[in-house]
């Protein structure tokens, strides 16, 4: 039974916690897991080295920096929106994204949560820049750990 004082109206947030790469960075935020998501555009492909970026909008006064400082790279988005990207300024590791000026959401990059493995993504978008070959990753071989025989090869 739900307790009377309990605001069914209000999505269900969570406290989370993370920190970059080096530990200069340290933050706690709340967020709202069913929030969660994954952006495939091809912005996010570039800052984050990678296929994909998991993020979850955060309200500025629930995103707390608990040490270090952020440093901030500004760029124009597709849609012709400016976005700060704000990262670690001594290993590089992205923290939130936000908009230039009055900000008053984050989209904070879930991947440097200590409780990222819980968060799991609930939608996607600009799907239109997704890999095509995400999909047929499930049949590639799988490893636990990186072993000599694991090994991707160096490039000739």
């Amino acid at each position: 039974m739900i307790p009377r004082d309990v605001d069914m109206t209000e999505p269900a947030r969570i406290r989370i916690d993370g920190a970059c790469l080096c530990g200069h960075v340290r933050y706690e935020a709340l967020i709202d897991p069913a929030r969660v998501g994954i952006c495939h555009c091809r912005d996010c492909q570039i800052s984050s080295a990678t296929a994909f970026r998991v993020g979850a909008p955060v309200p500025v006064d629930d995103f707390k920096l608990l040490s270090g400082s952020l440093r901030v790279y500004v760029k124009t988005a597709e849609s012709g929106s400016r976005r700060a990207l704000s990262f670690c300024p001594e290993c590089g590791t992205s923290i939130h994204g936000s908009a230039v000026e009055n900000a008053t959401t984050l989209s904070l990059r879930i991947g440097t949560a200590r409780q990222f493995a819980q968060l799991v993504p609930q939608q996607q978008i600009w799907c239109r820049s997704a890999l095509p070959w995400l999909g047929d990753l499930i049949d590639t071989p799988r490893y636990l750990l990186q072993t000599r025989e694991s090994r991707i090869p160096d490039s000739p």
